[in-house]
């Protein structure tokens, strides 16, 4: 009796959809600690573990934001943008003398506001995703640059240093406060994405949209909650890096967007909507952090740790499209 229980605690638990790919990129992530551990044996050690769990927290955050996005079968790339908006409004408003967690606020509202009108033009207006995003995210860079007239902004001052033991310095637990911003947001999420009506919406509009119109869901707001997501997530890690820098850089976020769909499709989170699990997305980023740090203790460029990191994005990615189509994808004619 006992042992039938067991098989069928397995069988549902292996039924679970997207469960197989996290069981494989974990695997991954304890082979690439394990190879990088035997190249270089400080890779262990206490400060670099600690540098590590603080250099994943961010691309975790974002990889949320954007699996959540692309679970729906959407795409957001304003995410770098929103972080270098998020960074810049954030130290402008502290600069120029206004309560640091005020200005926080006002910064948080900016960035939704364009969850607000990415989820608006993708769902109400059927603008494709892509085009959308990337009309916004042009939109939040200017932003980002305007702010402080074109100019990064002077160090924050002393008067932000609570702000910046909040948000990168500080540490609970003997860890830094990063990373438990990182673990409480994805429990929250994993909560809302797993347990609640929310979730099982977005994961219905992402499997089939019109049988998700036919049983009642609200694709508008299914998909501007999603946006919004990730709107805010990315205010997040603006607000870390802000915190990080003690000051605002108009370029903050580059290529953010690229690591936020690494993590995301690295984890199992499928690009064709409809499937992915958060916890995919934590192994995702860990195997994000892995890499770069581990390339980085071995000597290999930023050129190559590039490379690495966008070949298996590729790879992830192209498996996710056969075994979802079942077939391989047809050529294009010439």
């Amino acid at each position: 009796m006992e042992k039938k229980e067991k098989n069928s605690f397995f069988k549902s638990f292996m039924a679970i959809r997207g469960i197989g790919q996290v069981i494989t990129v974990t695997i991954g992530l304890i082979i690439l600690c394990i190879v990088f551990g035997i190249l270089s044996p400080t890779f262990f050690s206490g400060r670099n573990v600690t540098n590590l769990l603080r250099q994943v927290a961010p691309i975790l955050l974002v990889g949320i934001g954007q699996s959540f996005v692309l679970i729906t079968g959407n795409i957001d790339l304003s995410i770098g943008s929103v972080i270098g908006m998020s960074t810049m409004i954030s130290a402008t408003l502290m600069t120029r003398g206004l309560n640091p967690w005020l200005a926080v606020i006002i910064t948080l509202a900016a960035c939704l506001v364009v969850g607000v009108v990415n989820g608006t033009l993708v769902a109400k207006f059927n603008l494709p995703p892509f085009i959308a995003t990337l009309g916004t995210m042009t939109v939040a860079r200017g932003i980002a640059q305007i702010v402080n007239n074109n100019y990064n902004t002077d160090a924050i001052g002393d008067a932000a240093q609570g702000f910046r033991d909040f948000f990168y310095y500080g540490k609970t637990l003997g860890i830094y406060n990063p990373v438990w911003i990182a673990i409480i947001l994805f429990l929250i999420f994993n909560f809302i994405l797993s347990r609640t009506r929310t979730g099982r919406h977005t994961y219905a509009v992402g499997s089939n949209i019109e049988a998700a119109k036919l049983s009642g869901v609200n694709v508008f707001a299914a998909v501007l909650k999603v946006y919004l997501v990730s709107s805010f997530c990315a205010c997040v890690v603006g607000l870390i890096t802000c915190a990080t820098a003690g000051m605002g850089t108009m370029d903050a976020g580059n290529m953010y967007e690229m690591y936020a769909v690494a993590a995301s499709v690295i984890g199992g989170v499928s690009t064709l909507g409809g499937q992915g699990l958060l916890f995919g997305t934590v192994i995702g980023a860990s195997i994000w952090g892995v890499l770069q740090n581990g390339l980085q203790f071995v000597g290999a460029p930023v050129g190559m740790r590039n490379v690495v990191i966008g070949f298996i994005v590729i790879v992830s990615v192209l498996l996710d499209v056969i075994i979802r189509t079942g077939r391989k994808p047809r050529k294009k004619a010439n």
